[in-house]
């Protein structure tokens, strides 16, 4: 039997009232911080491996919800007159069905205790964001360990034939 990947389910507008870099962006416009938070999860996402959903509510627009997948992240708006705190327990019946571990990001503390009951795993904003930072510096490190004494990116690839050729045609031979 497969292990299935682990969830997080993320209330959208929750975490950008959250962490003081998306909240100043929403000043700007909710859609630059939205961009942002997206970007963010999808980075972490590909880190982790975790499959991320992304909730936004959108219970005081008509309409029969949406979603779509950017960046691999699976986006979701909310049906109308459903709010993320709804469609989140929704998925974290039907997700927890299928023999995963569930994570739900959000402050709301309500939402952790109901969530929780449901048997979804809680992650408040704040650990989401310290792990996101944490992984974004071991990336940085991989990077930076993966490049270390690489002073030519040919020397792997180029034979000694045609490094002693290159050599004699530098030195005008």
């Amino acid at each position: 039997m497969s292990r299935h990947r682990d969830i997080l389910l993320v209330d959208g507008y929750n975490i950008i009232g959250a962490w003081p870099e998306l909240e100043r962006l929403k000043e700007l416009g909710l859609e630059e911080a939205r961009d942002r938070l997206l970007d963010l999860l999808a980075d972490y996402q590909g880190f982790t491996g975790m499959q991320i959903y992304v909730i936004f509510d959108a219970h005081q627009v008509p309409g029969l919800g949406a979603s779509y997948r950017q960046h691999q992240l699976s986006v979701l708006y909310t049906k109308e007159k459903e709010t993320a705190d709804e469609c989140i327990e929704r998925l974290v019946v039907e997700l927890t069905k299928r023999g995963r571990n569930i994570y739900v990001a959000t402050s709301d503390l309500v939402e952790q205790h109901v969530a929780f009951g449901k048997g979804a795993l809680r992650v408040s904003a704040r650990e989401l964001l310290i792990n996101i930072q944490q992984n974004q510096k071991a990336i940085d490190v991989k990077v930076k360990t993966e490049h270390a004494g690489k002073r030519n990116s040919l020397d792997g690839i180029v034979s000694l034939d045609v490094w002693s050729r290159l050599e004699k045609m530098r030195r005008g031979e």
